[in-house]
């Protein structure tokens, strides 16, 4: 799972980048343009995963990854036409164009100038700025093809209407203050719009930035996301990323203590994982045995046979079966012969849904 963090300058990102990662990457001069990307591989916990390697004993213990990367600033359009240039550049879009979601920080504390908090405002702004990039791109697009498609040979036509149709149905929605993700677009339209690298196109966490203070006593209020709370695939949470920050570079023995002196139940970074999950729609499956215990990602409703292509494309290619047993039964019953001896394991065949928690050992041919 790939995560772009985008935000405004001064918004903080860089500073919940180190909170989600435990890095200390630096968190000032860090504005559009100018500054590399920061990349963090963060293991995702889960103590289903660490229940079964204590049953197991493997030799190898993998857990699911997310990978966060903190761009350079989002540019806001007064500032980017100014100075001749895009509210995201180049480099900033082919990182968002290979990431599964957005993660857009705003700001919700006392900045150094003095100004208050504007989350719902900047969540407004940033998700503009998104919209009018998209939409330069779909008005150039429509444009074109409207030059083209009279004059294009018969084999191509069908191609250019597909993508005619879809742009214009993104355009309108744009044009309407949606995003292009709440357009409802059937396969061939999704896969003609694959180039465009639209941001509003991605699923989207909007994620409020507190100050410690505000955080205290705002840290479980809902955040304002306006008409946006009706696009899909949008989310919002709250964090206090210069606390967080400092907790997630606390030695671990320290942490806990740290976490119980705020009355915090557990790290933003373990909230933020399972916010990204329920973005994407993700879920985890496990193999287990003695060499190793592991963690794969998948989409909820994914069956058994592209699940098993998960871990081995041949597996995929080659697929039979699967052994199948919730990871609670199994641990109920202490081992794979026991399990059976109850009849606790299932074979599957390659129409089964996987279901979150499921353990599968993948029967296959080569």
């Amino acid at each position: 799972m790939r995560i772009a963090i985008i935000g405004f300058s001064t918004s903080g990102k860089t500073t919940v980048f180190n909170a989600l990662t435990g890095q200390a990457a630096a968190t000032s001069a860090f504005s559009t343009g100018r500054a590399e990307t920061h990349h963090g591989i963060v293991k995702v916990p889960d103590a289903r995963l660490d229940k079964l390697t204590e049953l197991f004993k493997p030799k190898k213990h993998t857990p699911a990854t997310v990978e966060y990367l903190d761009l350079a600033a989002v540019a806001r359009q007064e500032d980017a036409a100014a100075a001749g240039s895009e509210a995201l550049g180049e480099k900033q879009m082919a990182e968002i164009a290979n990431s599964d979601a957005l993660l857009a920080v705003v700001r919700g504390f006392v900045n150094a100038a003095g100004d208050p908090p504007a989350a719902a405002a900047d969540i407004e702004a940033i998700a503009l700025e998104m919209a009018l990039s998209d939409l330069k791109k779909v008005e150039t697009r429509v444009e074109r093809i409207d030059k083209q498609i009279q004059r294009a040979p018969a084999a191509e036509k069908r191609a250019l209407q597909i993508e005619l149709d879809a742009c214009r149905l993104v355009q309108k929605a744009l044009e309407e203050g949606k995003p292009a993700r709440a357009v409802t677009l059937d396969e061939e339209q999704r896969k003609s719009l694959r180039g465009f690298q639209l941001l509003t196109l991605k699923p989207t966490m909007f994620l409020v930035n507190d100050g410690e203070e505000q955080w205290k006593a705002d840290g479980g209020k809902p955040v304002d996301l306006g008409t946006l709370a009706e696009a899909p695939q949008t989310l919002a949470g709250r964090l206090s990323g210069q606390m967080e920050m400092e907790i997630a570079q606390l030695p671990p023995e320290d942490r806990e203590a740290f976490l119980a002196d705020y009355g915090i139940a557990e790290p933003a970074a373990h909230r933020v994982i399972r916010m990204c999950y329920e973005l994407l729609g993700q879920i985890s499956f496990f193999t287990v045995g003695p060499d190793e215990c592991r963690a794969w990602t998948i989409r909820t409703g994914t069956t058994a046979q592209p699940a098993a292509g998960a871990i081995h494309s041949d597996l995929e290619r080659g697929f039979i079966r699967a052994e199948v047993i919730r990871w609670d039964e199994l641990l109920a019953a202490g081992s794979y012969a026991e399990a059976k001896k109850h009849g606790k394991l299932r074979l599957e065949g390659k129409d089964y849904t996987v279901q979150d928690g499921d353990i599968m050992n993948i029967l296959f041919s080569v």
